[in-house]
């Protein structure tokens, strides 16, 4: 897989090269970096994106994820809120700006600010707000989601890990974050960019 990550960042290296005021190439090769840990160089890309064209800021949520892992949780927390001004229903970015505020202030204050997400229809989405809502534990959350190999069982791990991290709970963060790189990798073989999340998270961590 690196190898692969390797040519691809490549690729998108000779566009930028031959392309140097196209805004969209910026994200599309900030996204290649992320995906080999390359956390600074990422948002470098997706800052230079930005000052090509400021209407991209509200769907730069990939900055988000960078910010997340480069510890600079408040810009996080801000370009997280900023997306959702054009995407309110995305639970998802909803609990990336709680993952953000979680470390900058506890996981209490984190649910305290929880913005509210109606009508996703997708069920394991519902299922994973709740959990950062409070509704429901991460035991019941897997419970309820399915066991086979689709987007529910990756999801399910990576954000009851990501729950746990928040709470302070290394131990089964690592667990369950293993577990999601494992679905990843073996079962769940969309090419996701949350796939590639949950392996910077374990390389960021060190947790291999």
């Amino acid at each position: 897989m690196h190898n692969r990550l390797q040519q691809d960042l490549l690729k998108w290296d000779r566009t930028v090269a031959t392309h140097p005021e196209d805004a969209k190439i910026y994200v599309q090769r900030g996204m290649a970096r992320f995906k080999l840990a390359m956390i600074p160089e990422s948002i470098q890309d997706f800052d230079r994106s930005e000052q090509l064209d400021a209407n991209i800021t509200p769907y730069l949520w990939q900055r988000g994820l960078s910010y997340y892992y480069a510890n600079r949780f408040e810009e996080g927390a801000n370009q997280f809120e900023i997306d959702l001004t054009v995407n309110a229903r995305d639970v998802e970015e909803t609990v990336w700006r709680y993952l953000c505020i979680a470390q900058l202030a506890g996981a209490s204050t984190a649910r305290q600010s929880l913005l509210e997400v109606n009508n996703d229809s997708r069920h394991f989405m519902q299922q994973i707000y709740g959990l950062f809502a409070g509704h429901i534990t991460p035991e019941q959350m897997l419970r309820t989601l399915p066991q086979e190999s689709n987007p529910g069982k990756f999801y399910s791990r990576l954000y009851v890990g990501l729950y746990y991290e928040a709470a302070g709970n290394i131990d089964q963060a690592k667990t369950y974050i293993d577990q999601a790189v494992q679905t990843f990798g073996t079962e769940y073989r969309a090419d996701d960019y949350m796939g590639y999340v949950a392996i910077v998270h374990r390389q960021v961590r060190q947790w291999i």
